[in-house]
């Protein structure tokens, strides 16, 4: 009699937590969109800055690459937009001159179902010029409390000259190679 109650004791409990969501992969039915990421994320940056790409996707190298740190606040609205405040470092001097972390930054972001997406950094005023945006490819993880991302591409006002002698007066493309990884901030109960 004490077997039959576990097991229909068991069978209850797998049942409820099935139908819960906690067993499920991010309390979206399993899969990922939009809505997985909301809230803030604390993000860091590290990489370079390698050169300028030309039309045919080829790097023209700077004499030496720029290195990049940089922190950052991205908040996620759940519907496809976030803002974002951050702080960098280019070759260990605070990039752009800045002095204090930059607001003037915006973007939008798109959620895959298989928890791959993309998003897109524009900044609008601040040290760094307005009109700089950045493309990334990013990855959600750990049931929507991670994001990594590379920046796939970044388009600057004007840049160079290279090693070679290239400039770019214009919406240049530059050669990057910069990993970001964000994390939820959990504050005051709030997920």
């Amino acid at each position: 009699m004490k077997i039959r109650h576990l097991s229909i004791l068991s069978a209850t409990a797998v049942a409820l937590l099935s139908l819960s969501g906690a067993a499920q992969a991010d309390g979206h039915g399993g899969l990922c969109s939009n809505a997985t990421l909301k809230g803030p994320y604390g993000f860091s940056a590290q990489g370079e800055v390698l050169g300028l790409l030309d039309a045919t996707g080829q790097l023209h190298s700077f004499a030496s690459p720029s290195i990049l740190n940089d922190v950052a606040i991205v908040t996620f609205d759940g519907a496809g937009h976030f803002a974002r405040t951050d702080f960098g470092n280019m070759n260990g001097v605070p990039k752009g001159g800045q002095t204090a972390f930059n607001p003037n930054q915006s973007g939008t972001y798109t959620v895959n179902a298989d928890c791959t997406g993309s998003m897109q950094i524009t900044y609008t005023a601040g040290p760094v010029p307005a009109g700089v945006v950045l493309a990334l490819e990013m990855v959600v993880a750990d049931d929507g409390t991670v994001v990594k991302a590379l920046i796939a591409t970044e388009t600057v006002p004007s840049a160079g000259p290279t090693a070679d002698g290239t400039t770019c007066s214009s919406n240049c493309q530059l050669g990057v190679q910069v990993s970001f990884e964000g994390k939820k901030v959990l504050v005051y109960g709030f997920r």
